[in-house]
């Protein structure tokens, strides 16, 4: 059950504010990287309905939702769907097999970020396939990259990226492969020097950007977040994925 709750948090000043520095941290990125203008997805975990439909009202579009169980409630909640007919819904948690048939015939379900291994892309690629929809298009994702290491984290090795970029590619027509994504470690010091996450990601772009004859403006990144979107973006981040910057610090997510 979503609750209701009351805030003092200025959601629509929220985006605004965050747009500006978007579009302040873009300026500031060198011309030889040549990645679109970064789209804001603005992380909804744990906020009400409401907020989100503060967000929609001010432009906002694109909502980012952690737990499966979550987004379904929220993407089918009815104020949502009366208010924010044009909303897209990210997800961007860690996503099991046995949750997939949950979240893709979601209404506006528009990509998963956090594609990790074969078999899960084989197993949205199946899924999709036999989901009746009129007018589907390829389900929108990301390869996501443990580019830290953790092995609290989720994600394919970057060493390992690009061939699970070639292998969704040639195999799996079902997924639009739009690109990838990083969450990296938390509370890089950048007085000590760029996040080696974000080096690490932008070398796998690369890397794929060679191997298959892509373009850069063709493959996606996402990496950055509240605190650290800006500097994702100078160095070449396309998608930004801030939550509390907008919404508020969040409660943690209690113990089942």
């Amino acid at each position: 059950m979503i609750k209701r709750i009351m805030t003092d948090v200025d959601v629509k000043a929220g985006i605004q504010q965050i747009l500006k520095r978007v579009d302040a941290a873009y300026e500031q990125r060198p011309k030889e990287l040549k990645g679109d203008k970064p789209l804001l997805v603005a992380v909804s975990k744990t906020k009400p309905v409401e907020m989100i439909i503060d967000a929609y009202s001010v432009g906002q579009r694109h909502f980012g939702e952690n737990y499966v169980q979550e987004l379904v409630e929220k993407s089918q909640h009815p104020d949502i769907l009366a208010q924010c007919p044009d909303i897209k819904w990210h997800f961007i948690g860690h996503l099991q097999t046995n949750k997939i048939n949950k979240i893709i015939k979601l209404p506006n379900m528009h990509m998963v970020q956090t594609v990790d291994s074969e078999k899960l892309a084989n197993n949205l690629n199946s899924a999709w396939q036999k989901f009746e929809k009129e007018n589907k298009q390829p389900l929108n994702v990301l390869i996501q990259i443990n580019t830290s290491g953790e092995e609290v984290k989720n994600g394919v090795a970057p060493s390992d990226a690009t061939k699970l970029y070639k292998y969704i590619k040639e195999n799996l027509k079902e997924l639009n492969l739009n690109g990838i994504m990083t969450i990296g470690a938390f509370g890089h010091d950048y007085s000590k020097g760029p996040n080696p996450d974000f080096i690490s990601l932008m070398q796998v772009h690369k890397q794929i950007c060679e191997e298959n004859q892509l373009n850069e403006k063709d493959v996606q990144v996402s990496m950055g977040m509240s605190d650290d979107f800006e500097k994702a973006i100078e160095m070449g981040s396309t998608i930004v994925r801030v939550g509390s910057s907008i919404f508020g610090y969040r409660a943690k997510k209690p113990s089942a």
